[in-house]
């Protein structure tokens, strides 16, 4: 008959083989799997300010406020700039269709007229921030191929390193990004990119991550052009999700409707 301490230990290494299987059977695609599906409400609104920074330290605020609907599993989202005077007005939409594509348009006030974006330009620079249009959406899992290489600490944040790279046809700007993806919430702090060449020519932070309502938040976020020597920083000043947001509010018409 198994003695006492036997039994503990047996149970200990039930335990331990339980978890060590649990962690060798995570693969890249299942963590990035679980990182698009990363619950972010039905809806949000929020008002955010993105500051631009130059390489000889010049700072340029405006003021924006997005509104996001998620519908079935895929997204809407406008987004509306409302200062400084230069770009009060401008709006940007995303629409994803079935099949995974997705449509973007830029309003331009001024001139009184909406663009799409186009695939060749979706490594363009989105209002020139760091960010381009192919950061502003989100990209299918089954585009990209994964890797879960290691393990590290982010600001105290225990994180998988996961490497992304575009399967054959699919269109990109890079040719690897390697994010940091902190294990409890699923949310990438960080991310490297580099292009086509292999050279990291961005970088990606989660400067302050919070749970607002029941839902994990990307409240600070910088972009760095490391060619340009240009950062951009998205401050999210107030969100509020599951609200009562008809779809009609994102849409081409409420766009040009400014």
């Amino acid at each position: 008959m198994m003695n006492v301490k036997s039994l503990v230990w047996f149970i200990g290494l039930l335990v331990f083989s339980s978890a060590y299987a649990t962690a060798q059977e995570m693969t890249g695609e299942m963590l990035a799997q679980q990182i698009f599906d990363r619950d972010r409400g039905k809806n949000s609104v929020s008002s955010a300010q993105m500051v631009l920074i130059s390489k000889n330290g010049h700072k340029r605020t405006r003021q924006f406020t997005t509104i996001r609907l998620l519908e079935g599993n895929l997204e809407r989202q406008i987004i509306r700039f409302t200062t400084p005077a230069d770009i009060d007005g401008t709006g940007f939409l995303t629409i994803e269709k079935p099949g995974w594509e997705t449509e973007q348009f830029l309003y331009l006030p001024g001139l009184k007229r909406t663009r799409r974006i186009v695939s060749s330009q979706k490594s363009s620079r989105f209002v020139n921030s760091d960010f381009t249009y192919e950061d502003m959406e989100r990209h299918p899992v089954d585009d990209y191929t994964y890797q879960i290489t290691g393990s590290e600490q982010v600001n105290h944040l225990d994180c998988y390193v996961l490497e992304s790279r575009p399967k054959k046809g699919t269109e990109s700007q890079y040719s690897l990004i390697v994010s940091r993806v902190e294990k409890q919430s699923r949310v990438a702090v960080s991310a490297e990119y580099f292009d086509q060449k292999g050279r990291h020519i961005k970088t990606y932070k989660v400067l302050k991550l919070d749970r607002v309502q029941e839902f994990w938040t990307e409240l600070t976020v910088s972009m760095e052009d490391h060619k340009k020597g240009h950062k951009t920083y998205l401050n999210i000043d107030n969100i509020r999700y599951n609200g009562d947001i008809d779809k009609n509010m994102i849409n081409r018409k409420s766009l040009e409707n400014y």
